[in-house]
């Protein structure tokens, strides 16, 4: 019994050493954050951004693996130097794409959201197997750069497909999971209700019982996560509501963002948020839209959701790039899977897992360049195929992280975010 209260007493005098401090890279890193723009629901890449000429030409006619080839019904032509092709749907996006570094051979396993959804952002096949999400093992092998923000943000998350597996922390101490906030910028619970001198000592008499527990025997490992949890929510309520409030931002870069109230001003203010998170130091932000499961209703659908996306995507580029964030920051677009070149009912396109494209932007990867890409009907990867586990690999590599090497012990075993697989394409690196 003395034993133990020395133990606790020495433990509760001791520094205790901050999990979430800037850790050293495995090697010298090109980027040092990541920005996810999530369009969720399978954007139809033929419609948008892969133009395929011989789908054009052949409409109606028999696909090679069954199905009748449907022709985009929108008009596409080259922009920049590079003369990459974009439909009539993307214009803003389009002025960008000499900045781009287009993965167009990527495929998956699984043609189901909720499957594919978790995958791509947990590298788990069976989404019943949850693991650890992509900006926790970020967050985990990093740390983060600004001691009083959470290192991983992830803004207005979709509840559908997995939910908060997307972005939790699984068997990774809790510190590391993603923050939620909404839209409008709402962190729940993270508004005090008694004075900060007060809060302070309600809480160091909470640590100071938390810290006790955690050195007793049998304590288990969350309550490092939960001491660390209530310490950064404390720095977070005189820092968080006035990084959110992106009213102060001049009535040029809200009308270049084309913020507005309400659900239609939604993804615009998801990424004039996400600007200002990344340039305040977070590690890891993700922004989501909704609304690309396009079985049927697939030509309005793609008017509505690319008009909601196109200004506020093109203006997160080029603010970033004005503001010299774009050197170290890693912007990376895309859906969990894409859609087939042939016609599902009247108007719609059926998941596509085999053939889609992602591109990439900003900092350590070459602009203006193409890796991989689809047959000439935009079904199979056939050229630089690049599955999701290399994805992964690929994008920790880009911020100095060996994937083979960022593992946490769990359950007897080593794990990692690409598991026993990932090839890095350093093809794509500048």
């Amino acid at each position: 019994m003395l034993g133990q209260n020395t133990t606790r007493a020495l433990a509760a005098a001791a520094p205790v050493s901050n999990p979430l401090a800037p850790k050293l890279p495995h090697f010298p890193a090109k980027a040092k954050r990541i920005i996810f723009i999530f369009m969720e629901g399978a954007m139809s890449g033929v419609d948008t951004f892969d133009y395929k000429p011989e789908l054009q030409a052949n409409d109606g006619k028999g696909g090679p693996g069954g199905g009748k080839l449907t022709a985009s019904k929108f008009s596409f032509k080259q922009y920049g130097q590079t003369g990459t092709w974009f439909s009539e749907l993307l214009p803003n996006i389009a002025t960008h794409a000499d900045k781009f570094c287009w993965l167009r051979g990527l495929h998956t396993d699984t043609p189901a959201h909720p499957q594919a959804v978790v995958q791509l952002h947990t590298g788990a096949k069976n989404a019943a197997l949850t693991r650890p999400s992509m900006g926790s093992w970020l967050l985990y092998g990093l740390g983060t750069d600004n001691q009083d923000l959470p290192g991983y943000v992830t803004i207005d998350p979709s509840p559908n497909f997995g939910g908060a597996v997307n972005y939790g922390s699984a068997f990774l101490p809790a510190q590391y999971q993603g923050t939620r906030i909404t839209d409008t910028g709402f962190v729940p619970y993270l508004k005090a209700a008694t004075t900060t001198d007060l809060q302070r000592k309600q809480l160091d008499l909470i640590q100071g019982m938390n810290r006790d527990y955690a050195v007793s025997p049998g304590a288990p490992d969350p309550v490092e996560g939960i001491i660390e949890s209530y310490e950064l929510g404390f720095r977070m309520q005189g820092k968080v509501p006035e990084l959110l409030d992106i009213s102060k931002e001049p009535q040029h870069v809200l009308d270049a963002y084309g913020v507005k109230d309400g659900p239609a001003g939604s993804f615009a203010r998801q990424c004039l948020m996400a600007r200002r998170l990344s340039e305040a130091g977070v590690r890891f932000v993700e922004i989501t839209q909704g609304g690309w499961d396009h079985h049927n209703n697939l030509h309005k659908g793609l008017i509505d959701r690319t008009q909601s996306i196109d200004q506020s995507t093109a203006a997160l580029l080029a603010d970033l790039e004005q503001r010299g964030l774009l050197e170290d920051t890693l912007v990376l677009f895309g859906s969990e899977f894409g859609r087939l070149p042939t016609a599902q009912g009247p108007d719609g396109r059926d998941h596509n897992i085999m053939g889609y494209s992602m591109f990439l932007a900003g900092a350590g990867v070459k602009k203006g360049f193409t890796y991989g890409g689809t047959d000439e009907f935009g079904i199979k990867a056939v050229d630089g195929a690049m599955h999701t586990d290399d994805l992964h690999a690929t994008l920790l590599a880009l911020m100095g992280l060996d994937h083979e090497k960022l593992t946490y012990r769990y359950a007897g075993r080593d794990f990692r975010l690409t598991d026993v697989a990932g090839d890095v394409a350093r093809e794509i690196f500048s």
